[in-house]
């Protein structure tokens, strides 16, 4: 399996500033659609209905999830 590392990606494009890199690619919508169908397939201790109230908010400009980086 190999896997895709945000953070490398983020970091690639601008190092001083991946969290904020990270922060915007997590409000589109169609990133938060993206990781909902990977956490269906991958995870059956998904949480479907919080998430359907988590992604409707998704993509207005009052939605603003957290990252954290470590």
């Amino acid at each position: 399996m190999e896997y895709i590392c945000i953070t490398d990606i983020a970091r690639y494009k601008h190092k001083d500033r991946t969290g904020v890199i990270i922060g915007n690619w997590l409000r589109n919508r169609n990133t938060i659609e993206f990781l909902g169908i990977w956490e269906q397939l991958d995870n059956p201790q998904f949480k479907v209905i919080e998430f359907d109230d988590f992604k409707k908010e998704a993509g207005l400009k009052r939605f603003t999830p957290t990252q954290k980086m470590d």
